[in-house]
């Protein structure tokens, strides 16, 4: 546990708590993977399929800190773990908000191209996902990772006006 512990720079026992949620959620991952590929088979091939692509996660996860860890200054490397579980809520949830709002407005797939209805569910979980990032970027304790990141996502999309 110590080796573990060095290797992510963890100095309090609280800090764990990041790596075990981002082990909780590349299992989850793992599972909603293989549910959808072998829904129809027993469970313990499910199970076995989870772990294979909870690993595979893993270690796709490990190779991207490899590459960022040079880019994104932080202060331990712990806290890319949080960064990485930031994105994933943030992600996910502008996802999952996208749809009610469009149907809130009287956007539906029925009424609308498919085309424009995909289009418009872009855009929305777009700015929704710049608002969520640095909401839930705050509530994680990384606001000025997150502040910083949003206003060159910004500069990048031609919006330099909206950034002070």
């Amino acid at each position: 546990m110590q080796k573990f512990k060095n290797r992510w720079e963890i100095h309090h026992n609280w800090q764990l708590l990041f790596p075990i949620l981002g082990i909780l959620g590349l299992l989850y991952a793992g599972y909603l993977v293989s549910n959808f590929l072998t829904n129809t088979l027993p469970i313990y091939i499910t199970i076995l399929v989870s772990l294979i692509f909870s690993y595979l996660f893993l270690k796709i996860t490990l190779f991207c800190f490899k590459k960022l860890e040079t880019k994104w200054i932080v202060t331990y490397k712990w806290e890319m773990i949080r960064i990485f579980i930031v994105f994933a809520i943030t992600g996910s949830s502008s996802a999952m908000i996208g749809k009610p709002i469009m149907t809130l407005v009287g956007i539906t797939k029925e009424n609308l191209n498919p085309f424009v209805y995909w289009f418009l569910y872009i855009i929305i979980g777009l700015v929704f996902y710049q608002i969520l990032l640095v909401f839930i970027g705050w509530l994680f304790g990384q606001f000025q990772f997150f502040w910083e990141f949003e206003k060159k996502m910004l500069q990048k999309m031609g919006l330099k006006r909206f950034i002070k």
